[in-house]
């Protein structure tokens, strides 16, 4: 009896300690399932990051746009997009951190049944939905055709690459759609600022974020579908976009890393000098006498200085961003109202009907930028000959002349935006741009495509690469009819 007590107490303290060496290797501190919510968090913050960071392996814009100038090595200023595996690196910041996220957030959602936040369901889903659009409409705008049917299928490694233009306009449906489903008088995300470092989940302001897209959207169409163009931006308009400065689309950032602007992490937290300001901008604004340069640079001596674009430039020698472009919380803008009212200048020069003339648009788009950066009043510089709108239409040297002056307002106001100065310069032609001392290459309308694809997805690259004409910096995509750079 002694015996088969010990037996089955041997047993029962085997199966406990099993139980318990179990337990012992469960991760309790991290979760076992990840919510929609924080999905949706952290694709937006990879969204921001990656449209507003400077780091040199990630985002050369700035230096594309020659609004900065590079001090020791010169290579992303001279165009070269092989050094550094930019093409890689952005299409994988897009599709796996941005679009897979989010994704897999309205997964999440859509299957979540809680009578506590079903009524919020719908406006989460419309707000997934559109920065879904945002960053598939940046795919489209970098490369051209592009994975889309089948791009976030994790069972299909080789995607095959969609014609751009079906993308766009499906895009644009998508978007409409979208915008249609938001109901104002309901909530979405968080309200205290922990889910949603947009909008704070405030649906109104989404929406008004998702029709400016949409306004983007349909101008990029003007010279390769004017009518389709035409009724995306009036429609985008009428249902209401940005009409003040504090509408814009800006992530909040904070103080510290790894949550401050990554323009604070990359040119002060680094410890490195690796930009001053490019002499194509500073140039025109010395010209014009414009206002925001103290906004937008340091001095040297009191003057304005810009390194030459493709030459290596001494740091200590030429003018810097300014200390608020480089603060940790200076939110990090996606798309703004500076940026709508010179999208309706342009419709408007266009014959649209967005609500106001040419030239009034531009005006505003001019002195919203002025309040951005707060610069001052902007009536002495918009009275000037340069700037004026009926004086600069006389005195410009394109075809049609608006495209000059508009774009190079537009330009001007879009310092430090990246992406957005880049659609703008690829569309209007304007400013003319400089050739780089060393460039690799024409002015590059598009990125080429990753390194990866070819290797990897090597059928489909080719055939996209041959759909759109070559994959090849200089090659123009479906929406960009036109072309001045020609070095």
């Amino acid at each position: 009896m002694k015996k088969l007590i010990l037996i089955l107490t041997a047993a029962v303290m085997a199966v406990s300690c099993s139980d318990n060496l179990e337990d012992l290797n469960q991760n309790i501190k991290d979760p076992t399932s990840v919510s929609g919510e924080s999905l949706f968090s952290s694709a937006q913050k990879q969204l921001a990051d990656q449209v507003v960071t400077p780091n040199v392996n990630l985002n050369n814009l700035r230096l594309w746009t020659q609004q900065l100038q590079e001090t020791t090595y010169a290579d992303e200023s001279n165009y070269d997009q092989t050094t550094r595996p930019i093409p890689d690196n952005h299409w994988r910041e897009m599709y796996r951190d941005v679009l897979r996220d989010l994704n897999e957030a309205a997964t999440i959602i859509s299957a979540t049944n809680n009578p506590i936040t079903n009524d919020l369901k719908q406006n989460k889903l419309a707000i997934i939905e559109v920065l879904s659009v945002y960053a598939f409409s940046n795919l489209v705008e970098t490369y051209g055709d592009v994975p889309y049917s089948e791009a976030l299928d994790i069972e299909n490694l080789l995607p095959k690459y969609d014609d751009g233009l079906t993308v766009y306009k499906d895009l644009i449906s998508r978007l409409t759609a979208a915008v249609n489903s938001m109901n104002t008088g309901n909530g979405s995300f968080d309200s205290n600022g922990t889910v949603d470092l947009m909008y704070n989940g405030n649906v109104a302001g989404w929406k008004k974020f998702a029709n400016t897209l949409k306004l983007r959207m349909g101008i990029m169409l003007a010279d390769v579908d004017a009518g389709l163009s035409q009724s995306t931006v009036e429609s985008a308009v009428s249902s209401g976009v940005f009409s003040s400065n504090a509408d814009n689309g800006s992530y909040q950032y904070s103080a510290n890393a790894p949550n401050n602007n990554p323009m604070n992490n990359n040119l002060v937290l680094s410890g490195r000098n690796d930009y001053v300001a490019g002499a194509t901008i500073v140039d025109i604004m010395n010209g014009l006498e414009d206002p925001r340069r103290a906004s937008y640079f340091t001095t040297i001596d009191g003057e304005y200085l810009g390194g030459e674009i493709g030459t290596p430039s001494t740091y200590f020698n030429f003018s810097h961003v300014a200390d608020r472009v480089v603060d940790p919380t200076e939110p990090g803008v996606i798309l703004s109202y500076v940026e709508a009212e010179f999208l309706m200048a342009e419709a408007a020069a266009r014959g649209y009907n967005v609500g106001g003339s040419a030239e009034s648009h531009y005006v505003a788009g001019i002195t919203a930028s002025f309040a951005y950066w707060n610069a001052g009043d902007p009536s002495a510089y918009l009275a000037s000959s340069g700037v004026d709108y009926t004086s600069a239409l006389a005195s410009s040297t394109s075809t049609p002349a608006w495209k000059q002056v508009i774009g190079t307002q537009a330009y001007l106001g879009l310092y430090n935006r990246t992406f957005a100065s880049y659609l703008s310069v690829r569309r209007l032609d304007y400013p003319i741009l400089v050739q780089p001392t060393d460039a690799q290459s024409g002015f590059p309308v598009r990125y080429n495509y990753p390194v990866g694809e070819q290797t990897l997805n090597g059928a489909n690259y080719e055939a996209a690469a041959s759909a759109i004409g070559g994959d090849a910096p200089e090659t123009q995509l479906f929406w960009d009819k036109f072309y001045t750079f020609d070095f």
